[in-house]
This record gives C-alpha cells, sequence and structure tokens, in this order.
C-alpha cells in the first residue's frame, strides 16, 4: 500500500511541485500539502489558477477535523533563525540531514530545523510524508510540527524545541561526567513511547505504523516526557480484511522485526517488535547493535535470549550504571515484556495497549513491595532438583515453563498498570 492511497490524485500532484527549480518566482511558494481522508473521492483535474483555492479549502477542512495545517516558512526566514545554519547551532546528524536549533524571527519561538539532504529522491519523499503524517496525527507524545520550507529544491521541517534531545544522548552516548538517567525515569520514557505508538496503532484511522522506532528517535522534553519523532518512513497499515501492507524493506539493523527483514510485510507487530528492542536498551543501556564488543554480545535481542529463558538472571540484564538500584519486581516485569515483544513468531506478541498498561505500572516510584536490591554479578547457585531443567551453561531447557513465567509476569504487571490508569482517570 503506498503511504499517498489515503489521498486523492490532485493532492499527489501538488505535492510534486514541491520540486520546482530554483528559479521559480518567489511568490509562488507550494501550497501546504495539506493531508485528506480516506473516503474522500479523487476530483478531477483543476486549472493551476484553483491550486491556491483548492489549498485554503484543504487547510480549512483540516482545522474542522482537529488537523492543525502546517505554517510555511521561506528559507530566507529559516536561514535567519538559524543563523545561517552554523555550526553552532547543528544539535544532531542523521541519515536524510542536519537539525539545527534556531529561533523564530517574527514570534521568537524557538525550533528545531531539519534540513534534508538534498541528494536523491528518497529525502524528497520522507519529506512529503512526514508534513502530511504529522499534520494530521496530534498526541502528546508525538513530537509537534511546526512547518516546512520547499524553497526550490531546498527541503526543510520545523519542529518544536526538545531541550534534553534525544533518549541516545542520554542512555548510550554518555560522557564521563554525565549522570546516566535513573530506573523510573528509564521506564517513564519507555511508556511515553508506547503511548506513541499506541495512538499510532488504535486511535490513527487508518492505522499508522511507525516503521523508525530507535532511541535517536525519541526526543525528551525538560522532564523526560518522550515524544516520537522522524516520521519520514511511516506508512498506513493494512485496513478492512488485510492482515499486512507490503513494502520495501527499511528501517535500522537491530531494530526491525524478523517477519518484516524475510518478507517486507508490514504489520502493528513489527513495531511492537522494535520497541522491545528499545526498552531492552533502556534495561541494560547496551546499544541494539554494538560492533566494539565480542562477536556473541553485539547483537542486544540475540545476547539476551539466554537470560530470558531463567527469569533468576533477569537481574543479570540490568545497566551496570544502575548501580543496583531499582525495584527487582519492576525489572523481573520489564524483561518479561521486552522478550514478549521480541518474540520472533509476530502473533504472540503483545498490543501495544497491553504494553502500555504494563509500564503505567512500571514508571511509577517504588512502594514497600518493590524495593531496590543490588544486582548479583553471577548466576544465583542451582540446586539438585533444578539441575535437571538446565543446561551446562545454566540456560534453562524448559521453554514452556520459562515462557510461562514471561507471561505471568507480563499479566501481573498489565494488572496493576490497568489498575493504577483507573485510579488515575478516577481522581
Amino acid at each position: 500500500m503506498s503511504c499517498f492511497s489515503c489521498f486523492s490524485s490532485r493532492r499527489i500532484n501538488t505535492s510534486k511541485k514541491l520540486q520546482q527549480s530554483p528559479g521559480s518566482p518567489p511568490n509562488k511558494e507550494p501550497a501546504s500539502p495539506a493531508p485528506r481522508h480516506q473516503n474522500l473521492k479523487t476530483k478531477p483535474a483543476q486549472e493551476p489558477a484553483d491550486d491556491h483555492k483548492e489549498a485554503n479549502n484543504n487547510n480549512k477542512e483540516a482545522a474542522g477535523n482537529n488537523n492543525i495545517a502546517a505554517q510555511t516558512f521561506t528559507f530566507r526566514e529559516l536561514a535567519t533563525a538559524t543563523k545561517n545554519f552554523r555550526q553552532e547551532c547543528l544539535i544532531g546528524e542523521g541519515g536524510f540531514g542536519r537539525v539545527y536549533k534556531g529561533k523564530l524571527e517574527k514570534t521568537a519561538q524557538v525550533v528545531a530545523v531539519k534540513q534534508l539532504d538534498r541528494n536523491g529522491l528518497q529525502g524528497n519523499k520522507e519529506f512529503i510524508v512526514e508534513v502530511l503524517m504529522l499534520s494530521l496525527l496530534h498526541h502528546d507524545n508525538l513530537v509537534n510540527l511546526i512547518g516546512y520550507c520547499a524553497d526550490g529544491e531546498q527541503r526543510l521541517l520545523v519542529y518544536e524545541y526538545m531541550p534534553l534531545r534525544s533518549l541516545e544522548d542520554h542512555l548510550l552516548d554518555i560522557g564521563p561526567e554525565q549522570k546516566p538517567i535513573d530506573w523510573f525515569t528509564r521506564m517513564k520514557i519507555a511508556l511515553g513511547a508506547a503511548k506513541g505508538l499506541e495512538y499510532l496503532h488504535d486511535k490513527a484511522n487508518p492505522p499508522v505504523i511507525y516503521r523508525d522506532l530507535k532511541s535517536s528517535n525519541i526526543l525528551l522534553d525538560c522532564e523526560f516526557n518522550a515524544k516520537l519523532s522522524d516520521f519520514g518512513l511511516a506508512k498506513l497499515g493494512p485496513i478492512g480484511d488485510k492482515t499486512h501492507v507490503s513494502s520495501r524493506v527499511m528501517g535500522t539493523y537491530g531494530y526491525c522485526a524478523p517477519e518484516y527483514q524475510r518478507t517486507g510485510q508490514l504489520t502493528v507487530k513489527s513495531d511492537v517488535y522494535t520497541f522491545g528492542v528499545v526498552l531492552l536498551e533502556l534495561i541494560t543501556g547496551r546499544r541494539a547493535i554494538d560492533t566494539t564488543r565480542p562477536t556473541y554480545e553485539q547483537n542486544l535481542v540475540t545476547w539476551a535470549q539466554p537470560f530470558f529463558k531463567d527469569p533468576n538472571r533477569y537481574p543479570q540484564l540490568a545497566d551496570p550504571l544502575l548501580q543496583g538500584e531499582f525495584p527487582v519486581r519492576g525489572l523481573n516485569q520489564a524483561v518479561a515484556v521486552s522478550a514478549m515483544c521480541v518474540q520472533e513468531e509476530s502473533s504472540v506478541r503483545p498490543l501495544m495497549s497491553d504494553v502500555v498498561s504494563a509500564l503505567s505500572f512500571l514508571g511509577s516510584d517504588p512502594d514497600a513491595d518493590t524495593a531496590t536490591a543490588p544486582v548479583p554479578h553471577k548466576p544465583p547457585p542451582c540446586d539438585h532438583q533444578n539441575m535437571n531443567m538446565m543446561d551446562q551453561n545454566g540456560y534453562y531447557q524448559d521453554e514452556e515453563k520459562s515462557q510461562m513465567e514471561r507471561k505471568r509476569a507480563v499479566a501481573e504487571a498489565i494488572q496493576w498498570g490497568c489498575n493504577s490508569r483507573h485510579v488515575a482517570t478516577s481522581m
């Protein structure tokens, strides 16, 4: 299914006009690619003179449906905001361009300006998809798109500024003097990311598959509230009696679900797998792929599998920087949730709504039942009764029993999470 299947062909033609030459008259800026809903019928072709009228109608329609039309900026405005894209304003760099901190001259609002790489058509397609998606989707755990620029060959996106930058900066790229984030902040971030995915999967219509969840795409405000960013790879999910959508495999190695890598078939459960990887990063402080480690430790999910099979070894997965400061029960349940999310078979992975319920409990402060305890540095000794269940490496051979242990821990967390959410809403 195309990313644009819910928009009329007329809007696609308008989007194509974003690729105008540098010599185009400056007073003919491209109309905002305001989203249309799937049940709208295709309009007949119109004369170019009607383009601005149609765009205005679309903006009014979007406003009437609680969809905020993005502002259009000139390249000169954004160059002024970022001091001509100086190096001192550069706050991030990725596969599709650079991100600068800026200040809009007219409103004095501090923003983040992403300048897409002009080489190739991929950046332009991602630009269009992101403008369309973020104009249509609004949630506390999705980054807010303020506007865009499509002057000539320039493609820029303007977002709300997130002062703490990305989760990667606080979890995986921390300096020697930087304080590591504590357990409950990690679970708060995980909960925010999960709520963002839950909105995309369950509240958006048609559902949206994010497809590019990773620590560098989870942005943080000054209170460590998480917001998903970078929707260039997002894709509309299956509707009706369809079970999946097919797509060229894209995303980040180490995060992609195995069935998506093999077949190119996408479902919301593909995002669930990716979330499980990010949750495992939060628990362990390790990267999804880390080539600086020994070969058998380079892939995070593969390395963690033996630990998943023995609940007694869950505490050994904890990030050493936590120094044992975490609730043992909470850790066990977080590991169980992650293990359920990264299962090979997509059909047995939980829904994001269940993950949100589980994490709603885990993100709360500890009580008497979840006191912290030091992390054991060696596997706990096993008695003779348990020896027949383990191999020579100390791993459980009874896979069915370990699966039941994980499911029980997840079910317990979900139940407590549902109760805590109910109490919160009734207050």
